[in-house]
């Protein structure tokens, strides 16, 4: 782990590190490269409900997605990155607009390929539960 990649940049500037996470209204509450676990915030908003005023569950999974990325990402280097190659999504219970608790972790990290898992909780209810596969690439320039 590296505190001069991109994740850790973002973190010292104390900006989201991409637009999607700002979207859902991220916030990390802890993050633990050691253990390879990040715990984090999302704001349901009236804008992500369905037509009976649950959250679509499109926005939990983006919100899942943006909960496991991070926890492999706080583990990377400098100039790499990790994109999802694959992203499956449990939905449990359904959530309503408000706070969101997120939690994800590393449950194998490889030379190139990484598996993932997260859960998504609300008022002390599992409402979607995620496992993912990422690769992990270098950053080319020029």
């Amino acid at each position: 782990m590296e505190k001069n990649s991109f994740f850790w940049k973002a973190q010292r500037e104390g900006v989201p590190a991409c637009s999607a996470a700002k979207t859902l209204g991220s916030n990390f509450i802890k993050i633990d490269p050691d253990a390879g676990t990040v715990q984090l915030e999302f704001m349901g908003k009236n804008e992500f409900t369905n037509p009976v005023g649950n959250v679509q569950g499109g926005f939990l999974a983006a919100m899942l997605d943006e909960t496991m990325g991070p926890a492999l990402a706080a583990t990377l280097s400098e100039g790499e990155f990790a994109p999802a190659i694959d992203l499956n999504i449990q939905f449990i219970n359904p959530a309503s607009v408000g706070k969101i608790e997120a939690f994800g972790r590393i449950d194998k990290k490889g030379k190139e390929v990484c598996y993932l898992s997260g859960e998504l909780r609300q008022n002390g209810k599992v409402v979607a539960k995620s496992t993912a596969a990422a690769i992990i690439r270098k950053i080319k320039t020029g």
